[in-house]
């Protein structure tokens, strides 16, 4: 599961504006073949007094947290790659608005996951084929 939190000044983005974005988002691991409804996005507003950068109030910074279950990339090269897709997919909604950001993924390990009770199937399983196509979790078989 990829959970995303974008942290922006109040009123940065309208609700088309978020839907659209972390639909950009979820296109880059439905591509690499997870199910849509592993990718969350959460919109934080926060207000200018509680947004302070190097102490001081902000009110055109955007913080971008992900946090990366369902695969993990092995080497910096894998990495950085990722970074810049990443970097791709969110220009429009910052840089291209004039916006200053920062962005960093955390990796959690895979058996520290559950999904409605559920372990997770692995990757590129049979499993995670039918919770891809189901689009949500269901029991499937591990052998």
């Amino acid at each position: 599961m990829p959970l995303w939190h974008i942290y922006t000044p109040v009123g940065a983005y309208s609700a088309e504006d978020k839907r659209a974005l972390a639909a950009d988002l979820m296109s880059v691991y439905v591509d690499a073949g997870l199910p849509k409804f592993y990718v969350n996005v959460l919109f934080h507003e926060i207000a200018e007094e509680n947004f302070l950068i190097g102490g001081e109030p902000r009110t055109n910074f955007v913080r971008l947290v992900a946090e990366h279950i369902a695969r993990h990339l092995e080497t910096t090269e894998l990495r950085r790659k990722a970074l810049e897709l990443f970097e791709a997919k969110i220009a429009p909604y910052v840089r291209d608005r004039g916006y200053d950001w920062e962005m960093h993924m955390d990796e959690t390990p895979f058996d520290w996951w559950q999904v409605q009770g559920l372990v997770p199937p692995l990757a590129d399983s049979e499993g995670e084929k039918l919770w891809v196509k189901e689009n949500r979790p269901i029991p499937y078989a591990t052998v």
